[in-house]
């Protein structure tokens, strides 16, 4: 598992549906790749450690692992249940994961190589994913300092799963970046459940693993398909053009505290003749990432859009359409836009 970014998408799939189970893929963190690692030897009693222990626990976790099980996903009072199977061999991920309402879409992954599998439309989407850190973009990558912008502390004890599990409170300082729960298992440090909270204290994206089985082998057939792709269509999505670049040509001149430029990369899209700017700002643990392309003229006002709890805001600027897009508060998204300017 994405917000909708107006002037950065695709060319339009001949079936949007494959495409629409993709982007929800890469946005259930936990569903997917979200997953987690090699169980680290030892059990440490959580009154005994910092925060920043358990912390680098699960970074250590999230690298190589090989589990199994059920995750469940509530958004917008919506409840998703999805089937996850997980393994890492000499460094390739190979994952399968089956949305268990609906069509049954099936998304599976060998190294770089995703299929999305749509039943009921008899297609398959295959795309080239070679940057796995999307799909772990609501979770730290580590010990959080970040100085002013969050405190973070041990909250209880408690199961999940029917496995022990220490609760992590992140609490951001300002109105900026949203807070998060998150349940690490006590004897490997995975992340057995997050919540993303608002600034009022609703939990906006909740994310939980019914049962799972940690640690064990898991059998080459459990990553084929469940169901026969024979006679279906195969669609290959055309891999991008990215080129990365040192300095660009835009900054924004009012960041909310803590965000830094992480990259910066100069992308052509795909059966459209423009040349489109990424900058991705982070502030450790929430990302916005910025799309600067030529604007058209069809679209000259300003816009917000939110998809559950990820927020959008596009605006003109000399010329040029701004979108910014992240998991975080439409106040941050429209700060940044709108604090876009060309060197």
């Amino acid at each position: 598992m994405t917000p909708t970014r107006v002037s950065t998408r695709p060319p339009q799939h001949p079936h949007p549906e494959i495409m629409t189970a993709v982007r929800r893929y890469r946005l259930a963190a936990f569903c997917t790749a979200l997953v987690v690692a090699a169980a680290v030897p030892g059990v440490t009693p959580a009154q005994d450690a910092t925060p920043n222990h358990w912390l680098d626990k699960m970074a250590r976790a999230v690298q190589t692992a090989s589990y199994e099980g059920t995750v469940i996903r509530i958004q917008n009072n919506t409840v998703e249940a999805l089937k996850v199977v997980h393994t890492v061999t000499d460094g390739v991920v190979r994952e399968k994961v089956i949305v268990q309402e609906g069509n049954g879409i099936e998304i599976i992954r060998n190294g770089n190589e995703v299929q999305c599998i749509l039943p009921d439309k008899r297609s398959v989407l295959v795309e080239e994913w070679n940057d796995q850190s999307a799909l772990f973009s609501s979770l730290p990558s580590g010990s959080i300092r970040f100085g002013n912008e969050y405190d973070v502390s041990i909250v209880r004890e408690e199961r999940v799963a029917g496995r022990k599990a220490v609760e992590l409170a992140i609490r951001p300082h300002d109105e900026y970046r949203f807070g998060h729960r998150i349940w690490l298992d006590m004897e490997t440090g995975f992340p057995l459940q997050t919540k993303l909270v608002a600034q009022d204290g609703a939990a906006l994206e909740q994310v939980k693993f019914a049962d799972i089985v940690l640690g064990e082998d898991i059998h080459a057939s459990a990553f084929d398909p469940s169901i026969s792709t024979e006679n279906f269509r195969w669609f290959t999505q055309p891999k991008r053009k990215v080129t990365h670049i040192v300095d660009s040509a835009w900054q924004s001149d009012d960041l909310p505290s803590g965000f830094r430029v992480v990259s910066t990369h100069e992308e052509n899209l795909s059966g459209r003749d423009i040349t489109v700017t990424h900058i991705l700002y982070s502030d450790g643990l929430a990302n916005v990432s910025v799309f600067i392309e030529p604007a058209s003229d069809d679209r000259k006002v300003a816009r917000q859009s939110s998809v559950g709890s990820s927020n959008s805001y596009s605006v003109e600027t000399d010329g040029f359409r701004v979108t910014a897009v992240g998991e975080v508060p439409a106040a941050t998204v429209e700060k940044i836009a709108t604090s876009m300017r060309p060197n």
